[in-house]
């Protein structure tokens, strides 16, 4: 719990900030959807600098925040956490507190089918396709502005297999005045962060800006610690036709891990049971390793070019570079000698012959990779058209490496070497694509304007792993090359604030690592397809605004999970023919007080609103099982089923004040009950629930030559809500009966914790 004699000793050593500026009225549900202006033109914020930006699609299902409003909330929690007004967003994490590792979900799509970049440069990882958010602890800290686009976008990098996050950092303003932010939250569980930022103009065409931030938790489960660092730097020259930055960011991580799991008689006996690092000592009592931890750390640098060439032509290019490695410990008790590589023994036990086949290890699993490319567009303006054309290529190496560092058997006959290593294998992968695009004006007049969207990308593959492989130590060799050809057409039609558009897309994506290494040599996986309609509808008045996008996403061998899972509890996938997720998202958001006088002061007040209905099905789904004694598998054929982890329904509500400098929301999420597996089965399933969120901040009334002090209070889950948000499910077959065994596990989240903090702006 809260420790406060903690809380005095780092307010001693850190003055403290968090960036808490008035919440904007207008951003946190999709009201940039119902205006034509939101229309993808090249922004300049002063005619002399040149900010140019990838063409977006028509299709207005996204929803666009800017630094304040996403930092709003911000107590140390990762970028997920910060992202729960999205429509059909779920968010969990193994931690309970949104610390550690953190996840989300849009419309039931995963984070690794998930696009994310940063200033246009991909974020996911190559091999697993997934964005690991505490390797970056409080990044939003450092974004000017954040886009969550719903449905199918053509991005550098992984496939937008059902959205996209493109987030940016690069400040394109050219405000001249010198800041300096300290920051500080601290809360419940020993959850602590702190931060510092400043910006400086060295001349009038070079400014340097940089930010640190320090993360710290005990997490809600027992142990799931976090030990977080990150931090950005860009130094940037600013010119009448020209500008040029160069940008690095990274962190490092530490936590102990809650990956498992937790079984359901173990969450009603303690929610904050975690059985991460669990083992029988020698006196036969329970005990927990102490260095159960996960270490990683992560470099990127980028190097960004903005040119007007002549009036309207502009390139855009980048350079970037991604290093990261470290390694997981962990304990594992009880395990085959056979599954590290390993012979077994005999011995003798009252005399008579015993095989030995298993002891307890502690293993390391290491990782070390490096990332490169590059990326360019050319943008042509004109009155009634603009279009874009670009490439970008990448390389990928990665090393993967495990070695036992302990085993417990002392009679063990085998002499181990020191850092016995038991695998070691090496991903490459090269990603390049091409792709031109337009938005061609075909009515622009008054308020009236239709515009037509087309969109052409080929993107190629080449993926290569050889090596041993760690789940079963066969000698793995992959050598898959994909081509994919991904269109993309659309129309919107506004006039006086009425918006109506429609889009097509397809979008192609190859397997992920896992879907290899972790698959039976007879199982390999094929690559997905995606055909993704969207039809939309919104209205702006100036109090209010109304949209409902509807959607239909058809896939082709999607890659759906299927029981089994990895050696860190990660659900494993395989291919389905025919399936489908198709839905309504309703938004809205009404200015209930707009800038009335209360006073000597103005009130405004406003409610936002989102509601997704949504049916996604599996189409005859069958699965194979095994019995409980391992004697056979049975094929099981299930007919129409539901994709797990897909609730048909999620609301989100989000209450805003702002009146003589208090800014205070009161946010509700509510998510449908989620089945663990495809099968549907009640016994693996996530239970409906909802959680409530209250944010705080006052903006103390100083002189305007003092620096701007904010306070903030931040409660979260208000209403002490008992809920989990993940979990896994495995299954067998009792060979005596027929039935099925269901053994779920789930992570449990955060009853109400409370945070607090203040922030100096200077």
């Amino acid at each position: 719990m809260f420790n406060f004699s903690t809380l005095k000793d780092r307010f001693s050593s850190v003055l403290i900030m968090s960036f808490c500026l008035p919440l904007s009225l207008s951003a946190q549900v999709d009201t940039s959807v119902a205006s034509a202006d939101t229309l993808p033109i090249v922004e300049r914020e002063i005619e002399e600098i040149l900010v140019t930006a990838p063409l977006a699609q028509i299709a207005d299902n996204h929803t666009e925040m800017k630094s304040e409003e996403l930092n709003f909330p911000n107590a140390g929690q990762n970028l997920p956490y910060l992202l729960t007004t999205t429509p059909s967003l779920t968010v969990m994490s193994d931690d309970g507190l949104g610390v550690g590792y953190t996840y989300f979900r849009v419309r039931g799509t995963d984070h690794a089918r998930i696009n994310m970049t940063v200033n246009n440069v991909p974020l996911n990882d190559s091999e697993s396709q997934t964005v690991f958010w505490v390797n970056m602890t409080d990044m939003s800290s450092s974004m000017t502005s954040l886009n969550v686009q719903r449905g199918v976008t053509s991005t550098n990098g992984s496939a937008a297999f059902g959205a996209s996050v493109n987030m940016t950092t690069l400040d394109n303003t050219l405000d001249k005045t010198n800041s300096l932010e300290l920051s500080f939250n601290g809360g419940m569980y020993n959850t602590f962060r702190e931060l510092v930022s400043a910006r400086v103009w060295l001349t009038d065409h070079w400014r340097l800006e940089g930010r640190f931030s320090k993360v710290n938790s005990d997490g809600y489960l027992y142990r799931a610690k976090s030990d977080l660092y990150s931090y950005h730097a860009a130094l940037g020259y600013y010119a009448p036709k020209t500008k040029l930055t160069l940008s690095v960011f990274g962190g490092k991580e530490k936590t102990y891990m809650a990956w498992n799991g937790v079984y359901r008689e173990q969450i009603e006996e303690d929610r904050r049971y975690n059985p991460a690092g669990e083992y029988i000592d020698d006196v036969g009592q329970i005990a927990y390793y102490p260095n159960q931890n996960d270490n990683y750390q992560q470099q990127h640098a980028q190097l960004h070019l903005n040119q007007k060439l002549i009036d309207g032509l502009y390139l855009d290019a980048t350079l970037f570079y991604t290093h990261g490695n470290g390694y997981y410990e962990e304990y594992k008790a009880n395990k085959k000698f056979e599954d590290f590589g390993l012979l077994n023994y005999v011995t003798k036990v009252d005399g008579t012959d015993v095989t030995i086949k298993r002891s307890d290890f502690v293993r390391e699993k290491h990782m070390n990779n490096h990332y490169y490319g590059g990326t360019f567009f050319f943008r042509w303006l004109t009155e009634h058209t603009d279009a874009q054309a670009g490439a970008s290529l990448a390389n990928y190496n990665g090393d993967h490496w495990g070695n036992i560092t302990y085993l417990r058997d002392s009679l063990y006959p085998h002499p181990l070497p020191y850092n016995y290593e038991f695998y070691r294998s090496k991903g490459k992968k090269l990603d390049g694509n091409i792709y031109a695009k337009v938005n061609w004006h075909i009515i622009d007049k008054n308020q009236e304007r239709l515009t037509l969207y087309g969109d052409l990308q080929y993107r190629f593959v080449h993926y290569q792993i050889k090596g041993i492989n760690a789940e079963d130590l066969r000698e793995l060799t992959i050598n898959e090359h994909f081509n994919f050809f991904n269109p993309k057409a659309g129309l919107t039609y506004s006039n006086h604030g009425h918006q109506t558009y429609f889009s097509f897309a397809v979008a192609n994506r190859e397997p992920v690592r896992s879907n290899y290494t972790e698959s039976g040599t007879d199982e390999m996986p094929n690559p997905e397809r995606l055909y993704d309609y969207e039809l939309g509808y919104t209205y702006s008045h100036k109090r209010f605004v109304v949209g409902a996008n509807l959607y239909f996403m058809d896939y082709k061998n999607q890659l759906v999970p299927s029981g089994r899972l990895t050696s860190t509890g990660a659900t494993l996938t395989r291919n389905v023919d025919k399936s489908y997720r198709m839905g309504i998202e309703l938004t809205g958001g009404v200015k209930i007080v707009d800038n009335k006088k209360v006073g000597k002061h103005t009130c405004d007040f406003r409610w936002d609103a989102n509601l997704t209905l949504s049916r996604n099905k599996i189409v005859d789904f069958v699965d194979w099982f095994w019995y409980d004694d391992y004697s056979d598998q049975k094929e099981v054929s299930f007919g129409t089923t539901d994709i797990c982890f897909s609730p048909a329904v999620t609301f989100g509500s989000l209450f805003t004040l702002d009146i003589a400098g208090v800014t205070a929301t009161i946010q509700t999420n509510v998510v449908d009950k989620q089945y663990l597996d495809n099968t549907m089965s009640k016994e693996a399933m996530l239970k409906a629930y909802t959680y409530t969120n209250l944010n705080v901040q006052y903006l103390l009334p100083l002189p305007k030559k003092w620096p701007d002090i904010a306070l903030r209070l931040q409660i979260n889950n208000l209403f002490n809500s008992k809920y989990e948000a993940n979990g896994w499910s495995y299954a067998e077959i009792d060979s005596a009966t027929g039935d099925f065994i269901y053994m779920p596990a789930f992570y449990p989240q955060a009853t109400i914790n409370v945070h607090g903090g203040f922030s100096i702006v200077f």
